[in-house]
């Protein structure tokens, strides 16, 4: 069993790739550091609710589709 923040990370990965954009510019829209978004999506991050809601909210997308098949 992967742990969830893996199963997490990659999900935020493939979402940005989907959207076609940088790491950094994940970042920028999430407010968040731009050394944060790695750590994230190499599953390194006990990532908080509230950062949570944020990338969410940078993708356009609801907490629970963020979550969807993780």
């Amino acid at each position: 069993m992967d742990d969830v923040k893996i199963k997490f990370g990659n999900k935020v990965k493939v979402l940005r790739l989907e959207k076609g954009i940088s790491q950094e510019k994940l970042a920028e829209l999430a407010d968040l550091d731009r050394t944060y978004i790695p750590g994230i999506e190499a599953g390194k991050r006990n990532v908080s609710i509230v950062v949570v809601e944020k990338i969410a909210a940078a993708f356009n997308i609801s907490i629970s589709k963020l979550f969807m098949d993780i």
